[in-house]
């Protein structure tokens, strides 16, 4: 029966300690020190190479990234932002253009498109999967429409089927956001060379991350890799050749060496949090006051979050900081409702999202948390929710 594992965990909960042993919501610390030996020495050799930059680590790293993600190539950026940005130049998007977005994404989906000079256009969310709607992206193309930019969110692949129908049908690009995805298959493919281009990040939280900032695009297209390699370097392929007004935005050997180690971690380690989302469903799916992640048939996330939909969700997350359970919100003000955007426009109404900004809470979940200390959250939160 749904919520047994957890169960016995729920009695008495209500009555432990107000100072339990912490359940982090991610715990890089550990991370490191499971991988210690093999961090250590690949910047060891990178230091002791002298090479920091656009060198042999980077370019191993790229080649072993495309390989992963089922693609031709990969080129290394400065973050996840800038893999976006240049994505988009790439594409030729700018001043004038409009490129669709969901409504619910981390801003950095919308900066992108600004920082081109193009016009973000949302839509809502598939209710439950809070991915990418085709069906809503028809009604807001315009002459003016150049990309789609779906986000795989929470490390759920969006449904891009229709999408990529949707952009063959109107001489569309697609942009991929991948940012949380890392290793997610989309009908038993990994995800890096859907569409047109696929922007990552690799900042520490992510389930592939480096010890800083970090970022990559990857495609099956060599041209476009190819103005990539030019606009990440100042617009140019052979030093003082500036092809293309370009930025600096260079993924440095350091973290690319870093990444190479993890990468060889990262299906291991998808694997685990995959056992700590299916601990959490065991618990919880017997609650109808809680709405659950949804998976689309054939899709394999690779639970970057796991997000619950949670009635008097602030409350109930100061209930669970009082038993030692750390969540976090992701994200309390849609990018339509921020004061970067707010002001821009009248965007109307996005009730989905918006019932997300204010619903979602997201519980612990990395693949260092054991399946009993997830249990024991999960068993806190029913407790909680049942004392409402």
């Amino acid at each position: 029966m749904a919520g047994d594992a957890c169960r016995s965990m729920e009695r008495g909960l209500g009555e432990m300690s107000m100072n339990p042993a912490p359940i982090p919501f991610l715990d890089l610390k550990a991370a490191y020190a499971e991988l210690k030996t093999e961090l250590d020495a690949a910047v060891a050799r990178t230091l002791a190479s002298g090479h920091y930059l656009l060198g042999e680590e980077l370019a191993a790293f790229e080649q072993a990234f495309a390989a992963y993600t089922e693609t031709e190539h990969c080129v290394g950026v400065g973050n996840g932002l800038e893999a976006l940005i240049l994505s988009l130049r790439a594409l030729g998007v700018g001043p004038g253009d409009e490129v669709v977005v969901p409504a619910n994404t981390f801003i950095a989906t919308w900066l992108a498109v600004s920082h081109v000079g193009a016009v973000p256009v949302p839509v809502e969310p598939l209710d439950g999967l809070w991915t990418m709607d085709a069906s809503r992206v028809e009604a807001v193309l315009t002459s003016k429409t150049k990309a789609l930019l779906p986000v795989h969110l929470y490390g759920q692949p969006a449904d891009l089927d229709p999408i990529l129908a949707l952009a063959r049908t109107h001489g569309l690009r697609v942009l991929e956001d991948a940012a949380q995805a890392h290793g997610a298959r989309y009908r038993g493919r990994r995800l890096g060379g859907h569409g047109d281009l696929a922007a990552w990040s690799f900042y520490p939280g992510k389930n592939l991350g480096c010890m800083g900032d970090g970022g990559a695009v990857t495609t099956r297209d060599p041209e476009l890799a190819d103005r990539l390699r030019v606009l990440r370097n100042y617009g140019a392929k052979v030093k003082y050749h500036h092809e293309a007004k370009g930025h600096n935005s260079r993924l440095d050997d350091i973290q690319a060496a870093i990444l190479r180690v993890k990468l060889a971690h990262l299906d291991g380690w998808n694997q685990r949090r995959a056992a700590v989302a299916e601990t959490y469903r065991s618990c919880l799916s017997d609650l109808p006051e809680l709405g659950l992640p949804q998976v689309l048939p054939g899709n394999e996330p690779v639970w970057h979050l796991f997000a619950v939909e949670v009635p008097q969700r602030d409350r109930v997350q100061a209930l669970l900081k009082e038993r030692g359970v750390e969540t976090l919100i992701h994200y309390p003000i849609p990018p339509h409702q921020s004061g970067a955007y707010a002001s821009d426009k009248d965007w109307g109404s996005f009730p989905i999202t918006e019932r997300a900004a204010g619903r979602h809470l997201s519980l612990p979940m990395g693949p260092h948390l054991g399946l009993d200390r997830a249990a024991q959250a999960a068993g806190h939160l029913r407790d909680i929710l049942a004392r409402l």
